[in-house]
C-alpha cells in the first residue's frame, strides 16, 4: 500500500477530530503530506468516519491528480494543496465545522487572545479571511479558499498562528504533522468557546498584554523554550 504510514497517520488524525467532538457525520477532513515524494494523503469524500480504513485514504499529487485510491478525494483537497504549496513547514492540515470556531467564522470576527491558554498555542488572534468574490466562488472555489487563506497570512506567520477562520465557512488548522494539525483544531475550538463566553461575561474584555502573550507562547515554542521535558534521541 502506497504511503502506508502516512495513510495511518491521516486516518488517526481524522478519527481524533471525531473523538474530540469537532465533526458531525462526514463533516471535516484531515490530510498529510510526504514532501519527499510530493504526495498528499487525505480523507475520501463523504465516507463515514466509523467506516474509514487506511486503504481508503486517497493519495494525490500536488496538482490534485489521484495517484492511488479508488474513492473520490475530499472536495476540500484543492484548499489543502494550496496550503501545502504556500506554507513550507506544514505537514498536516485539519478542517472542521466545530461549533464555536465556526460561529466566529460566520460572524467574520477574529478570535482575540484574551488569556494565556490561547497564548500557549497561537501567537496572535486567529484571523478571518476576506469574503470570496462572486467570480472566485463560481470558479475554482476550493482552490480560491486556499488562496484567500494564504492571502490572509501575507503579513502573518503561519507557523506561529496555525489556524484561520474562513469567512462564512469554518476553520482550517495545520501543523508539522497530521496529528499536530488535529491537535491544533481541538485547541482552537477550546479557545473559541472560552473567548465567546468571556465576551458574554464582559463585552469589553481586553486582549492579553503583549508581554504576557509573548511569554506564554515563547516558553513553549521559542528558541529558548523551557516548557515540558528535554527530548532525547
Amino acid at each position: 500500500m502506497l504511503l502506508k504510514t502516512l495513510r495511518e497517520e491521516v486516518l488517526e488524525a481524522n478519527l481524533e477530530l471525531v473523538r474530540r467532538g469537532l465533526v458531525l457525520y462526514t463533516f471535516g477532513n484531515a490530510s498529510g503530506i510526504d514532501r519527499g515524494q510530493g504526495l498528499v494523503a487525505i480523507k475520501p469524500s463523504g465516507v463515514p468516519y466509523e467506516k474509514l480504513t487506511p486503504a481508503q485514504i486517497v493519495i494525490s499529487d500536488m496538482t490534485g491528480k489521484i495517484v492511488d485510491g479508488s474513492l473520490r478525494a475530499s472536495s476540500d483537497l484543492p484548499t489543502h494543496l494550496e496550503l501545502y504549496r504556500q506554507f513550507s513547514k506544514v505537514g498536516g492540515v485539519a478542517h472542521t465545522h466545530s461549533e464555536f470556531a465556526t460561529a466566529w467564522a460566520q460572524a467574520e470576527k477574529p478570535i482575540p487572545c484574551l488569556g494565556t491558554t490561547h497564548a500557549d498555542y497561537f501567537h496572535g488572534p486567529i484571523p478571518v479571511t476576506e469574503r470570496l468574490s462572486a467570480s472566485e466562488i463560481a470558479g475554482d472555489y476550493e482552490k480560491e479558499t486556499g488562496v484567500a487563506i494564504c492571502r490572509t497570512f501575507a503579513n502573518l506567520n503561519a507557523d506561529s498562528i496555525p489556524a484561520v477562520l474562513v469567512a462564512g465557512h469554518a476553520p482550517f488548522c495545520w501543523g508539522p504533522t497530521p496529528a499536530e494539525a488535529a491537535h491544533n483544531a481541538v485547541i482552537l475550538e477550546y479557545v473559541a468557546r472560552m473567548a465567546y463566553r468571556s465576551t458574554l461575561i464582559n463585552a469589553e474584555s481586553r486582549a492579553l498584554a503583549r508581554e504576557l502573550h509573548d511569554k506564554h507562547f515563547l516558553r513553549k515554542h521559542g528558541q529558548n523554550a523551557y516548557y515540558g521535558q528535554v527530548k532525547t534521541q
